[in-house]
């Protein structure tokens, strides 16, 4: 997790503690991630064809890394659907690290 900064860190660690232990609902838990997690921004199809041919692979191989199917990553990459949640963070992951992130 990258954090907004080290006293968003320590925040969001006593949260987390505090909610497994449940003292703090899983609703709350939510904000306090909104709050102090760095959020990850949206993506462009040409932001996410870049990253694939940055890595040298095809839109198969490409979508077998991130566990969506071929259609999907070229629905990405023509525009016609924007990834989120847990393929927007390891697209995201990806373009920063490479793709030895998620091997």
């Amino acid at each position: 997790m990258k954090y907004k900064s080290p006293a968003f860190e320590a925040v969001h660690s006593i949260a987390s503690d505090l909610n497994q232990l449940g003292l703090i609902p899983k609703k709350r838990m939510q904000h306090f991630d909104k709050s102090c997690l760095t959020p990850v921004e949206p993506l462009l199809s040409d932001q996410i064809r870049a990253i694939r041919e940055k890595e040298n692979v095809s839109q198969t191989v490409f979508a077998h890394y991130l566990n969506v199917s071929s259609n999907l990553v070229s629905d990405w990459e023509r525009g016609i659907k924007k990834p989120s949640g847990a393929a927007l963070k390891l697209l995201t992951l990806v373009q920063h690290k490479g793709i030895d992130a998620i091997a």
